[in-house]
């Protein structure tokens, strides 16, 4: 087990849940929560969903109660910014002046949103989503807004602009690359969005970039594109991807790239020195190089495996990604990592919006993206994580193919 206390920087969904882990596992050391929102730990996916309708209040994000951390012995140290990392003394600087001695560290610090990089971004009206002072500032933005202009067609600015629809608001995605959530799923998944966003009556434009965003009065009020043409809009959202808050690390000589790298058991460049969830890149048995992956379900697994490393129970992470989102009444789910596979095969009906896409690398089956088909997404999961051999694809292209009486065999 880990000597010294336990010092974790950050206080989301990874953070919290080492935390909780790290206690489950019998470990009673001190074990300190150090983060710069005021909140206590909340839940991130509904912010760009029910928060914003108000079907889900800001109690309901809440991870855990309050008395959680006191019968836990957990100590939080909220709106607190960790400054400076020593090294060297085994302690962390915060901006109030204190300072906190650890013997393993865990980075969660999490990532942040890329602003636009265009004339007129710092108008009134132009907001990013990431944290609940973000969503509640969106959700009272949305109640006033006359047109809604997303930037990004990824998973947040495509949740927010189906959330949008739900209220009536005319909306207007501007996506850079040729389909939505072109880094993430297949064409074939991609093309199934657009189609239930523009039916939806949302406007999509793909190939497009924005160039300068105007206003009047110090607010925004359209946005110029790359082809000479114009959006009207009074609120902007930009879902244009996230940075990692790698600052610490780097200011701490640790190795970053694109986030913290760390090995298989998730270890930084110092022994003694963790980094999980948004802003740890990670070697992956599934994936052909390091990843970086903004995930409830990487930050639990990651924080989990720490865990068990610090607690006796050392082992590498190869936790099967997987992801989800609700957009346009749709339930999408992708279970491996398929942002690189060379053949797809269909299962279900497109028409009526139950459907897996099939995901193969070299004959191989790497994940399925499912559409209101959540028992293709439990099995592929189980699959990939056991090492079982999914089904071959013209397995898959015969009608009627039932993922769930497919015969699985070690690979």
């Amino acid at each position: 087990m880990g000597t010294g206390p336990v010092v974790i920087v950050g206080a989301g969904h990874a953070a919290l849940e080492a935390a909780a882990e790290l206690r489950a596992r019998g470990h009673t050391r001190p074990i300190t929560l150090i983060g710069a929102e005021t909140a206590p730990p909340y839940a991130r996916p509904p912010l760009s969903k029910g928060y914003l309708t108000g079907q889900v209040g800001p109690e309901e994000l809440r991870l855990r109660p309050e008395s959680f951390f006191r019968e836990q012995d957990i100590t939080t140290m909220l709106g607190e910014s960790v400054v400076e990392i020593d090294r060297e003394a085994g302690r962390v600087m915060l901006a109030s002046g204190a300072r906190v001695p650890y013997g393993t560290l865990i980075l969660a610090t999490g990532s942040r949103p890329r602003w636009p990089a265009v004339p007129g971004a710092d108008l009134e009206g132009v907001v990013v989503l990431r944290d609940l002072s973000d969503a509640e500032r969106l959700r009272c933005a949305l109640r006033e807004c006359g047109e809604l202009l997303v930037v990004g067609g990824g998973f947040i600015g495509l949740e927010v602009a189906s959330v949008a629809r739900g209220l009536g608001l005319p909306v207007t995605v501007v996506e850079s690359g040729p389909r939505l959530m072109g880094r993430s799923v297949s064409p074939t998944l991609s093309a199934h969005l657009l189609a239930l966003h523009r039916a939806e009556g949302t406007r999509v434009l793909l190939d497009r970039e924005l160039v300068a965003l105007r206003g009047r009065a110090g607010r925004v009020r359209g946005a110029e594109l790359n082809n000479g043409g114009r959006v009207v809009a009074d609120l902007v959202v930009a879902g244009i991807g996230a940075l990692p808050n790698t600052a610490l690390a780097s200011q701490a000589e640790l190795t970053t790239g694109d986030g913290v790298v760390v090995d298989r058991w998730l270890r930084t460049s110092d022994k003694d020195v963790y980094a999980i969830g948004d802003c740890a890149r990670f070697p992956s048995p599934h994936a052909a190089y390091p990843l970086r992956l903004e995930s409830i379900q990487n930050a639990s697994d990651q924080a989990r495996c720490v865990a068990a490393t610090l607690t006796g129970d050392r082992q590498p992470y190869t936790a099967v990604p997987w992801f989800w989102t609700e957009q346009c009444g749709a339930r999408v789910q992708m279970a491996g990592y398929t942002s690189f596979h060379d053949h797809t095969v269909v299962s279900g009906s497109r028409a009526e919006g139950r459907f897996s896409v099939f995901c193969y690398l070299d004959g191989r089956l790497v994940g399925t993206e499912s559409v209101n088909r959540s028992a293709d997404h439990m099995i592929t999961r189980r699959l990939l994580a056991d090492s079982m051999a999914g089904p071959a694809a013209d397995e898959v292209a015969r009608p009627g193919f039932d993922l769930r009486r497919h015969t699985v065999k070690p690979v």
